[in-house]
């Protein structure tokens, strides 16, 4: 059975840190891209970032220089660093699979999802 936890989430003020992280199981971790999504209320999914098998990432463009992802094909997680928070950050965030060697950036491009974890901003 495939699972994916997110956890991490909480309330920061802004201009602070958070670290989410995806631990997956149930899953050929090495063969897999894992991509963050967010959604915040009354608005639709968006992508955050996305990480290939091989390291490979892409990072929407807006959110250069706060945020970084990493993962550990060891312990199979998915590291989310975001700094420098600002309100519109808010959103609950959702990390998701998909067994492939590219790099999908697209949430239907991907199989499996977490249930997500809120982060707020406060200002």
């Amino acid at each position: 059975q495939v699972q994916l936890v997110e956890s991490g989430g909480g309330l920061v003020q802004a201009g602070g840190s958070l670290r989410l992280s995806c631990a997956v199981s149930g899953l050929s971790f090495s063969s897999t891209a894992i991509g963050w999504f967010r959604q915040a209320p009354g608005k639709e999914r968006e992508f955050v970032v996305a990480i290939s098998w091989s390291e490979e990432t892409y990072l929407t463009p807006s959110m250069k220089g706060r945020f970084t992802i990493s993962r550990d094909n060891v312990k199979k997680t998915v590291d989310l660093q975001m700094n420098r928070l600002k309100p519109e950050d808010t959103a609950i965030y959702f990390c998701a699979a998909r067994r492939t060697l590219g790099l999908p950036i697209t949430g239907r491009e991907y199989e499996y999802w977490g249930q997500g974890t809120q982060v707020t901003v406060s200002s």
